[in-house]
């Protein structure tokens, strides 16, 4: 730094309107990141695994670059006032990669992501200024979230698991049991079959159960039927 631009930077600093300014900005990232916080807070409380740290620095993190991206780069000619901030969308998107993940044939995690990256929207809107879009856009996608949760026809949603059996070991046992379940509407990912000497046979399947399935019901009419010696999750 040159003692011309160190001039410049105290000249700054003292000057009020500068400092106005300054706080301003920063004004922006904190609001942003107190949005952020309070979207994570819905998924702390549904113990997700991004909570409220994660979209509080997501927030912080989108509308920083916002605003280094509109303001950081004036003494430039020609600058490109939303190249940084650009960057920010393609960039959550390696964050929610990591948050989504697939278990028998379920994806997990996308609402999280999703969440995230429109988390990021929400620190941008509030760094380039947008202060009503930012605020409101926070509380449309909490109610969103909590809508989506607690209304119970919306928060219907397909569901794994395992179904682990001993039956009686007979013709066709492991064929008749998957049949039942599938007529049952509950698909069957995979199975695993352990044999004994005590000619009993040991099943794991690996199910998908359809919105709003009553696993009670089912396990109340498999530990009816005849051969079923044990039933557990």
């Amino acid at each position: 730094m040159t003692v011309d631009s160190l001039k410049i930077v105290v000249r700054g600093l003292t000057d009020p309107m500068f400092l106005l300014c300054e706080a301003e900005l920063l004004l922006r990232v904190g609001l942003a990141c107190i949005l952020g916080w309070l979207i994570g807070n819905e998924r702390k409380n549904r113990n997700k695994s991004a909570g409220t740290r994660t979209h509080a620095i997501v927030a912080f993190g989108s509308a920083l670059a916002m605003v280094v991206s509109k303001y950081g780069f004036q003494d430039m000619p020609d600058y490109d006032a939303a190249r940084v901030a650009a960057q920010v969308v393609s960039g959550v998107g390696f964050l929610g990669a990591g948050i989504i993940f697939v278990r028998n044939n379920l994806v997990n995690g996308l609402t999280t992501a999703a969440g995230l990256w429109a988390t990021a929207s929400v620190g941008l809107a509030m760094g380039s200024g947008l202060y009503v879009v930012g605020i409101a856009a926070a509380v449309l996608l909490i109610l969103m979230q909590t809508i989506t949760h607690r209304v119970a026809y919306l928060a219907k949603v397909a569901s794994s698991g395992v179904i682990r059996l001993t039956l009686v070991q007979e013709a066709d046992a492991v064929k008749n049991m998957r049949i039942y379940l599938e007529d049952s509407r509950v698909d069957v990912a995979s199975v695993k079959i352990h044999k004994n000497k005590k000619e009993e046979v040991k099943l794991e399947f690996e199910v998908v159960y359809p919105p709003g399935f009553d696993k009670a019901t089912l396990f109340s009419k498999l530990a009816e039927m005849p051969g079923v010696i044990t039933i557990s999750e």
